[in-house]
C-alpha cells in the first residue's frame, strides 16, 4: 500500500533574516533579549578509516588502499576527507586493479570517454599504481614473476582491451 503523498502548504512570505515566522515571532516576544543567528557553532561527526595495507617506508607511513573501483561519490569523496586530515608523515595511496575504470556517475565527455579512477587519483593529488608499476621496493618482487600473477595481469590487459574506448 502506498502511503499518501503529502499535502502542500502554501508557502508564506518570509520575514528577512528569519527562518520562519514562528522564529520571528518568538524573537519579537518572549525572545526579545536574545540574540538571533549571532554565532556559528563548528562540528564535525567522527569517523574511523582502516586501510587495506600499511607500511612505513622512508620514515612515512603509507596506507595503500586497493580498489577494484569506486560505488558512488560516498565512497570517493570519502578518500579526499580522510587525505585533508592526515598528518604530514601519512601518504594515503590507490592500488587500482584497472584504472581505466570509468567512474561511478561521470558524464560521457565530448569525445565519448568518462573520467576514469586514475584521472580522478591525478586530479585529486592521490599517487596511484596498478600492481605491475607498484615500486620494486614496495613488493616482493619474486611474486611478480609468478604463472598466476602473471595469468592476472593478462586477464586484467583484456578487460582494459575490452572495455577501453
Amino acid at each position: 500500500m502506498k502511503r499518501k503523498p503529502r499535502v502542500k502548504r502554501i508557502r508564506k512570505e518570509k520575514i528577512n533574516g528569519y527562518d520562519s515566522i514562528w522564529e520571528y515571532i518568538l524573537h519579537d516576544t518572549i525572545l526579545k533579549d536574545w540574540q538571533h543567528h549571532s554565532d556559528k557553532v563548528n562540528y564535525s561527526i567522527p569517523h574511523t578509516y582502516e586501510p587495506d595495507f600499511t607500511r612505513t617506508l622512508q620514515d612515512k607511513q603509507i596506507l595503500l588502499e586497493s580498489k577494484g573501483r569506486f560505488w558512488d561519490h560516498a565512497e570517493y569523496s570519502k578518500y579526499i576527507w580522510i587525505q585533508k586530515f592526515l598528518p604530514e608523515n601519512m601518504e594515503l595511496v590507490f592500488l587500482f586493479a584497472n584504472p581505466s575504470s570509468p567512474m561511478p556517475n561521470s558524464k560521457v565527455r565530448k569525445d565519448g570517454t568518462k573520467r576514469t579512477h586514475g584521472e580522478w587519483a591525478t586530479a585529486n593529488g592521490f599517487r596511484w599504481f596498478t600492481e605491475e608499476t607498484l615500486p620494486d621496493s614496495w613488493v616482493d618482487v619474486a611474486s611478480r614473476k609468478t604463472k598466476e600473477f602473471n595469468k592476472r595481469q593478462e586477464e586484467v590487459q583484456e578487460l582494459e582491451d575490452k572495455y577501453a574506448p
